[in-house]
């Protein structure tokens, strides 16, 4: 059963990176199409999820999953809010709730036992 988990994890994070370094060309090899528009920034947050995913289900504790991904997905959040091509009335909101959440899954993960 672990090494089912491990490959199923390596997998995902896997995949993750390819849709957070590539989204049009996994869109392309999955779907017979590339992504634009709004599209990559929504396959990069997936990518970032997958990663995610690909951590908690490591040897490593769901906390490290969830705190890698609300910290990234913070980082490019911003990012993409700061480049000001797609920024809906929800996106800055989303931008401060993943950091408040990763401050407090950081500290968490941190907080001596």
């Amino acid at each position: 059963m672990k090494k089912i988990l491990v490959f199923a994890a390596v997998a995902e994070a896997a995949t993750g990176l390819a849709l957070l370094l590539a989204p049009s060309l996994v869109g392309q090899m999955l779907l017979g199409q590339q992504l634009a528009g709004v599209a990559v920034p929504i396959a990069r947050v997936t990518g970032i999820a997958l990663i995610a995913l690909g951590i908690a289900c490591w040897p490593a504790t769901p906390l490290v999953g969830m705190l890698a991904y609300s910290s990234i997905v913070t980082l490019y959040l911003g990012y993409v809010a700061l480049a000001g091509e797609f920024v809906g009335v929800l996106l800055w909101p989303a931008v401060v709730f993943h950091a408040v959440l990763s401050i407090l899954l950081g500290r968490a993960r941190f907080a001596p036992n």
